[in-house]
């Protein structure tokens, strides 16, 4: 295993009291396939229970955490296999439940009458997802597929992994449609558009994790392996 004297949390550490600690990990559990009830099980007996290794659990946690060193993680040894499972999982999970429940959210609480101002508002929304849409696809259908042939031992191609300026892309469109909404909407429901901008504010910091697992850890495990491939063909 690597040795996790700068993580917070550790394999013999309990699992729900990392849990109880760190509500943002809640959804790596579910993008791993981790199911709540673990009763008083360890990190590591968890992980082992669902066929996930430890180390790669770790270091995705530690992203997680409130202004936490991510320096900490980077060329950390990572299982490949592991990532791509949490990676799909979570582009799952903001196409088919955030985003869409975020949608229906900010519906309710636009104000009433469709106006040029509303339409804006949710075309905005919708060119976002769209672009993310779009950015996902191309990962599960062409990027994964790649990275499953070369664990197979293919011999790799020249394709070139760029994932940095499509994120940084995809987070300032969602930055900018947050300061917007803050700024210009004279909103009459400030329960409901609060709420929603709650939910915004979730899904930035929930992208910017999800983002580094890619630039930290999958694209240099990538890299790594390319480049190992390369000197044995």
């Amino acid at each position: 295993m690597n040795g996790y004297k700068s993580y917070k949390y550790k394999p013999n550490g309990s699992m729900s009291v990392l849990i109880s600690e760190n509500c943002y990990a809640l959804p790596v559990l579910t993008r791993f396939g981790i199911a709540l009830g673990f009763g008083d099980k360890s990190v590591l007996e968890v992980c082992r229970d669902n066929c996930v290794d430890v180390d790669t659990f770790i270091a995705v946690i530690s992203l997680t955490e409130r202004g936490g060193n991510q320096r900490e993680v980077s060329g950390r040894r990572v299982s490949i296999e592991s990532l791509i499972d949490y990676l799909y999982n979570s582009h799952h999970f903001f196409l088919q439940f955030r985003l869409p429940e975020m949608r229906r959210k900010l519906v309710a609480a636009l104000n009433d009458g469709e106006d040029d101002l509303n339409l804006a508002v949710i075309g905005y929304f919708d060119n976002f997802v769209s672009t993310l849409k779009k950015h996902t696809q191309n990962e599960d259908r062409k990027l994964f597929p790649y990275v499953r042939a070369l664990l197979q031992g293919e011999k790799p191609d020249k394709q070139t992994i760029v994932l940095g300026k499509q994120h940084e892309r995809i987070q300032s469109s969602l930055t900018e449609f947050k300061n917007v909404l803050i700024k210009y909407y004279p909103s009459k429901k400030a329960n409901e558009i609060n709420s929603f901008l709650f939910d915004v504010f979730n899904c930035e910091r929930d992208l910017a994790s999800h983002n580094a697992v890619e630039e930290l850890l999958f694209k240099p495990a990538i890299e790594e392996m390319v480049n190992n491939l390369s000197k044995t063909v």
